[in-house]
């Protein structure tokens, strides 16, 4: 298993008393449609952790595969002025992780963290582990309990 998602794992275990049972894919987990090919679930039960800055506080948005971010619903719910993706300096100052493996848990940070409430609608959603080749199955609700992510919507239309 790769370094930073044994250190996922240690954190999770340290912080939550939780083990992510943790998969690794060679071939790469990047985008929500090559996680959900490599686990073998539809685009939809895949969580992304999408990182924003509203009005330059990180917000991580923990986001369905199949869903785009409407950046207003996301400014609405944190009372922001402008929400935008975040660069690659606050999410890692933020999280400490780095673009593409941002797991929804685990975070250097107390951020805001945002849940797309169509993650419900599954019993098991898969998240990143720390690297753009690992993941972790977990059922939503409890995702949203450990990551203390308020359920929204923020789909866009």
């Amino acid at each position: 298993m790769h370094e930073r998602a044994r250190d996922f794992v240690a954190e999770a275990e340290d912080r939550y008393g939780v083990t992510p049972a943790v998969t690794e894919f060679p071939e790469g987990t990047k985008t929500a449609a090559d996680a959900a090919d490599a686990v073998g679930c539809e685009t939809a039960q895949i969580a992304s952790s999408i990182v924003l800055s509203a009005d330059g506080d990180a917000v991580v948005c923990i986001t369905s595969g199949a869903n785009r971010v409407d950046m207003d619903k996301v400014a609405d719910a944190v009372g922001a002025d402008s929400v935008s993706m975040a660069d690659a300096d606050l999410v890692k100052d933020a999280t400490g992780w780095s673009i593409g493996g941002v797991p929804p848990i685990c975070h250097t940070t107390d951020c805001r963290v945002l849940m797309d409430e169509t993650l419900l609608d599954y019993d098991e959603v898969w998240a990143a582990a720390g690297t753009p080749t690992t993941v972790w199955p977990i059922a939503p609700d409890e995702l949203a309990e450990l990551a203390e992510a308020d359920v929204a919507d923020v789909a866009e239309e």
